[in-house]
């Protein structure tokens, strides 16, 4: 009698705790409870499978499936391939922004967000004509095809730039005017606004990746280990993104505050 007993809890301890044996780091992501009817195991006998009922009722045995190593690691790497193209989305277009700004030096990235109705379809300045310098306050744009002339002239007056193209019929020329201090004061704010509003955006990509890793943990794909884990690292990447936004900032407000 006090050999089945012992046979009962030694069996009972294999069952309740070999599976954190087998993966101690892996994600749960089954959990059945059995019967005698469904229980099988290789070499489970009759009296063996007496051997671990407790009071004529059959224990609840919990059978997981753990995820592997790489089966995490490849959960992560889609969601963070997935972050990172979105953050590299969010800092280029924080430059862009940037560069429309003008900061009293004439910069032909100034027209990148220029766009022209060239023919019924929206197209980009940079596209359809040549952007020079031929002076530090001064832009030259020469359009490939002269028909268009008319088309960017009308496109620059329409633009957020606040300058005053002039064509003579070849090419168009945009002075770009000094700035006052009180303008770069104003343009310092509207590069903060900026500025906060990519850092924004770089939060809500981590809080979409995280609900992404919180529904792993939630379907049993990874264990709550694993989501701390996860959820550390994704910190970690943002925290980089958002070094570079504040690197492009102070870089942008140098050049503002320059005279």
């Amino acid at each position: 009698m006090a050999a089945s007993a012992s046979a009962s809890s030694s069996i009972s301890h294999t069952l309740l705790t070999q599976p954190a044996r087998l993966a101690p780091h892996g994600a749960c992501t089954q959990v059945t409870t059995c019967s005698k009817s469904q229980f099988r195991l290789p070499n489970l006998t009759s009296s063996r499978w007496s051997a671990v009922k407790l009071h004529d009722r059959f224990i609840k045995a919990a059978f997981v499936r753990c995820a592997t190593i790489e089966e995490i690691q490849a959960h992560k790497t889609l969601i963070e391939n997935d972050v990172k193209q979105r953050m590299e989305k969010t800092i280029d277009a924080l430059r862009t922004n940037f560069n429309s700004i003008s900061t009293g030096r004439a910069n032909p990235a100034m027209l990148d967000r220029v766009q022209v109705d060239y023919y019924g379809a929206p197209v980009s300045l940079k596209s359809i004509a040549q952007i020079n310098t031929p002076d530090p306050s001064s832009l030259l744009i020469t359009p490939f095809d002269k028909s268009s002339l008319k088309a960017i002239e009308k496109a620059l007056v329409g633009s957020e730039l606040g300058l005053t193209p002039s064509n003579d019929g070849e090419v168009i020329r945009l002075s770009i005017p000094q700035l006052t201090s009180d303008r770069r004061k104003e343009l310092s704010k509207v590069v903060a606004k900026l500025t906060e509003e990519g850092k924004v955006a770089l939060r809500n990509i981590r809080r979409d990746a995280l609900k992404a890793y919180q529904k792993l943990e939630k379907d049993k794909k990874i264990s709550e280990d694993n989501l701390k884990d996860l959820s550390s690292d994704l910190q970690k990447l943002i925290d980089e993104y958002i070094k570079k936004v504040d690197s492009i900032y102070k870089q942008k407000e140098q050049e503002l505050l320059k005279v």
